[in-house]
């Protein structure tokens, strides 16, 4: 299917024409209106470019991108990522497990575009902000055995650490319960991301985009972050609380999936369209990820794999439009990407536009390092 082009007026004024994935041709906005994100350029079969490709930020999605290590899918998400933050009526949050999206807040982007961006490097959550259920899994305890049980009861009881930790003290269980119960609780305190000033949801979504820097986090404590900030921002969107479109990027989305984060996202995933709020999760390893998560994708941006358990994930999971071998359409060279817009019931190939801001998520190079100086030059 051939897409009708469109307007795009770029962020200081300028206009142009593009095919737009994520928006059928009835929704077609033809005076450059809705929010639109410059994604490439079509890519033909011979490898030459084509027409410029932009993505529908004016509508709730779930997006999917995946591909091998170095094939280009965290580069992708600050594309998107970028174009989310200027994008009028839009709060993108990134969270970042590896580090790879602190250049988004480097503030000037190519041409002098300012990408707003605001980087917040060991975000802290509310305790109160999880589900009590969820804190034994959480702690690695089983929920029905009294350990778990106690910690549950204490998060339900209490709404900081602090406070589940006086609850625990004064139980009435016996001592080895108690100390048990104490130390898994300390644990979580030596995380450092729970905190009664923790980021609530008027703290995600300004003008500007928000990247979580979750580097140093153990998997747990990414896992809470995750789910307090998904779980928060679907539930003020249904409470009517705010007014601009929730962007969730997960970076390394397979770790999330298998911790407690899972409910959230799984929840964005099926019932964020209703509400507004939009998820895009990024892994290596499609394979990892539960079925809702690929078969839920809206647009699914597919880089190069090589994994025969991560092609036929998604193989078995695509529409029955994209006909063809998937492993014999998949592309070759970083930044390629086969995109699958189930708005146009389609499938392209596209070329990713280069990162106006830095991107943090390439490896290191021995022949990076500088060379000791020369006797001359010492």
């Amino acid at each position: 299917m051939n897409l009708r082009p469109e307007v795009y007026v770029g962020s200081r004024g300028q206009t142009a024409t593009m095919q737009v994935l994520g928006r059928t041709p009835d929704q077609c906005d033809r005076e450059g209106r809705a929010p639109t994100g410059r994604l490439g350029i079509y890519r033909a079969r011979d490898g030459s470019g084509g027409a410029a490709v932009g993505i529908d930020l004016d509508r709730p999605h779930a997006g999917l991108v995946v591909g091998k290590r170095g094939s280009g899918k965290s580069y992708t998400i600050g594309v998107v990522a970028e174009a989310a933050a200027r994008a009028d009526g839009v709060a993108p949050v990134v969270i970042d497990p590896m580090g790879a999206f602190a250049g988004l807040a480097d503030g000037a982007g190519a041409r002098d575009e300012v990408v707003p961006a605001e980087r917040v490097e060991r975000p802290t959550v509310r305790a109160s902000a999880l589900p009590p259920s969820t804190w034994p899994d959480l702690l690695g305890l089983d929920a029905a055995a009294p350990v778990g049980a106690l910690v549950w009861r204490a998060a339900s009881e209490r709404a900081t650490l602090a406070g589940m930790r006086g609850y625990v003290s004064e139980a009435s269980v016996g001592d080895g319960v108690r100390r048990a119960a104490e130390n898994h609780l300390r644990l979580a305190e030596s995380w450092d991301v729970f905190g009664g000033d923790g980021l609530g949801v008027d703290d995600l979504v300004g003008t500007e985009a928000t990247v979580l820097d979750l580097t140093d986090a153990v998997p747990a404590a990414m896992n809470a972050v995750c789910a307090a900030v998904a779980r928060g921002l679907y539930e003020a969107r249904t409470a009517g609380k705010l007014d601009r479109l929730p962007w969730l990027f997960v970076d390394e989305a397979h770790a999330f999936f298998g911790g407690i984060a899972a409910d959230a996202l799984r929840t964005v995933l099926t019932r964020g369209r209703v509400p507004g709020v939009s998820l895009v999760a990024a892994t290596q390893r499609p394979s990892a990820l539960p079925d809702v998560a690929v078969s839920q994708a809206d647009l699914a941006i597919v880089h190069r794999l090589t994994s025969g358990a991560d092609i036929e994930a998604l193989a078995a999971a695509r529409p029955t439009y994209f006909a063809g071998s998937l492993r014999e359409r998949l592309p070759r060279r970083p930044g390629d990407a086969l995109v699958v817009d189930d708005a146009t019931e389609a499938v392209h190939g596209v070329r990713i536009r280069e990162r106006e801001t830095p991107h943090g998520g390439a490896s290191p190079r021995a022949s990076d390092r500088r060379s000791p100086p020369s006797p001359e030059e010492d």
